[in-house]
């Protein structure tokens, strides 16, 4: 029997948070036929060792090595049966969920149970929030556009967080508990549906961390479907739990807009913004990115370790 809901969880040295994770997964009211699948990214603090021992119906892919959020999160999805033309042998969700999240015990029953509410929805996600309580306001956002991104870069959007102009990259001006279409939910918790995954294919694997559920959810938007924030569900994310640990995450999130940037707004953008562009990620990204912005687009090379 294929289940309802595929849940992906990418874990490198975070098993204690993983444990925790799984246990509030187990610990889900009124689901529907679930598959868990953790792909462990060669950690050191015996992470798999921990699922396989405490979570037997939990499936573990263990790499060797480090390949990054995209390239790990695709091996789960394709674990469960998603890919670009999939059937109906795959979920009809697939759940991308960070280990240092915590769920409450209807969250996964209330986000089904919103998207099966209304079929033009392709992605979804909750409202986020960090262990102090405040919102982690990557949980709902704008696409990076040249221009939200100038705004970034510069600052504007810290100066002026409640302006609809200079607030748009996190979405600062809106309330909070404010269910919306958004232009993309953030990677810690995206539940997409079946059917756009089949449209869209997988994760881009070109970005190894950050910018790749923009990437995704640009993919899917532009097939048509729509982007919910859901504040009526609240989950709990510790952020960065793996990231800090990593010098390579650290610097990723440069590279990934660059590879956005060139991917999806290069073409249609004029010379002169395209040069600020590049001048700001130069300054932002420093001396890792610089052998990046040298390279041709289309031949994007992974930072090195």
């Amino acid at each position: 029997m294929v289940p309802d809901l595929g849940i992906v969880i990418v874990n490198w040295n975070t098993r204690d948070l993983l444990r925790d994770c799984l246990r509030s997964i187990q610990a889900s009211a009124g689901i529907c036929d679930t598959r868990v699948i953790v792909v462990d990214n060669a950690s050191s603090d015996s992470s798999a060792e921990m699922v396989r021992a405490e979570f037997p119906d939990v499936t573990v892919i263990a790499s060797p090595t480090n390949d990054g959020f995209s390239t790990a999160n695709n091996k789960g999805l394709r674990e469960l049966g998603f890919e670009q033309n999939c059937g109906e042998d795959a979920p009809r969700y697939a759940l991308v969920l960070n280990p240092d999240t915590v769920l409450p015990l209807d969250a996964l029953h209330d986000m089904i149970a919103y998207m099966d509410a209304d079929e033009s929805m392709g992605i979804a996600g909750p409202k986020l929030v960090l262990l102090d309580g405040s919102l982690d306001w990557a949980c709902r956002r704008s696409f990076p556009t040249p221009e939200i991104s100038f705004y970034r870069m510069v600052g504007l959007s810290k100066l002026f967080p409640k302006s609809k102009r200079f607030g748009r990259y996190n979405m600062t001006y809106l309330d909070p508990d404010l269910e919306t279409e958004v232009d993309s939910v953030v990677g810690a918790f995206m539940l997409v549906r079946r059917a756009a995954i089949t449209r869209v294919g997988l994760f881009d694997e070109d970005f190894w961390m950050y910018g790749e559920d923009l990437d995704w959810a640009y993919r899917i938007k532009q097939a048509g479907w729509k982007v919910m924030y859901n504040p009526t569900v609240t989950v709990t994310h510790v952020k960065r739990a793996a990231s800090r640990q990593s010098k390579r995450a650290q610097r990723e999130f440069y590279r990934a807009m660059l590879i956005f940037y060139r991917k999806h707004y290069r073409a249609t953008t004029p010379l002169w913004l395209h040069s600020l562009i590049l001048t700001g990620l130069a300054l932002k990204g420093g001396r890792p990115l610089w052998s990046e912005l040298r390279r041709a687009p289309g031949r994007s090379a992974a930072a090195s370790t």
